[in-house]
């Protein structure tokens, strides 16, 4: 049985997988799995996940879920070139260090952001809060300036001199909020230079391919499929950023 990946590619971390994965010529199976939609709630991916989240991985009988252990898994499996996970000590440990940090410093207000600005607007059928998205750009603030004005500031990439999964779970995340008009890297010249050089080395038909469908604007049909699944999800998401 070939590799499954189950993934949404309008999230960060399955974006970061999928591109991991091309990159390296890792072969797989796309099973998309359309978060819009409530499919990672039905009966048949939560026997893949029972927690209900992308990414997610089947490799035969084994089953493994979060991004970061997905993409160590396959930098493993596939032994990967060393740029990405090292096996220098101090350098995976700043790779390490990266991942550990970024789940609430970066990808947990770079995504309320982007939820703000796009999903919810685009299932409540409301306009977007400008009050409410300035105080969620407002905490992502403090990342950004670590990122520009100490990381990046003395060398080219996040954690060591070349590219890494540091790097990888970065771009992506930083590009949820870009993709939708709130452009964080325009006031930080390091993470501008940096983002030019991760999309040289990813390959630019890679990175487009990866961020076609969060780069175009959403159907607005799609909130209008399920009005009763559109309404739960415009609750959980008020939740979520109050």
């Amino acid at each position: 049985m070939p590799l499954e990946l189950f993934l949404d590619l309008y999230s960060p971390p399955c974006r970061a997988v999928y591109i991991f994965a091309r990159k390296n010529g890792i072969p797989f199976e796309l099973r998309p799995v359309e978060l819009g939609l409530g499919e990672h709630l039905k009966p048949e991916f939560l026997k893949v996940n029972p927690l209900g989240k992308v990414p997610a991985l089947k490799d035969g009988d084994f089953l493994l879920a979060e991004s970061v252990a997905i993409l160590l898994y396959l930098s493993r499996k596939y032994r990967a070139a060393t740029h990405w996970y090292p096996t220098e000590l101090q350098a995976r440990a700043r790779v390490d260090e990266y991942l550990a940090w970024q789940h609430t410093a970066v990808q947990l207000p770079a995504c309320n952001v982007y939820l703000c600005k796009s999903l919810l607007p685009h299932f409540s059928g409301q306009p977007v809060d400008p009050v409410q998205l300035d105080r969620l750009l407002g905490k992502l603030k403090p990342a950004l300036q670590h990122l520009d004005g100490q990381v990046l500031a003395t060398k080219p990439f996040l954690a060591t001199e070349q590219l890494s999964l540091a790097d990888l779970m970065a771009f992506t995340e930083l590009m949820q909020p870009t993709a939708v008009g709130c452009d964080i890297f325009q006031d930080w010249p390091q993470l501008a230079a940096w983002r030019a050089r991760v999309e040289a080395a990813l390959g630019p038909e890679l990175v487009q391919d990866a961020h076609r469908l969060v780069l175009q604007p959403r159907d607005p049909r799609d909130a209008q499929r399920d009005p009763k699944l559109a309404q739960e999800l415009v609750q959980r998401l008020l939740e979520r950023l109050s």
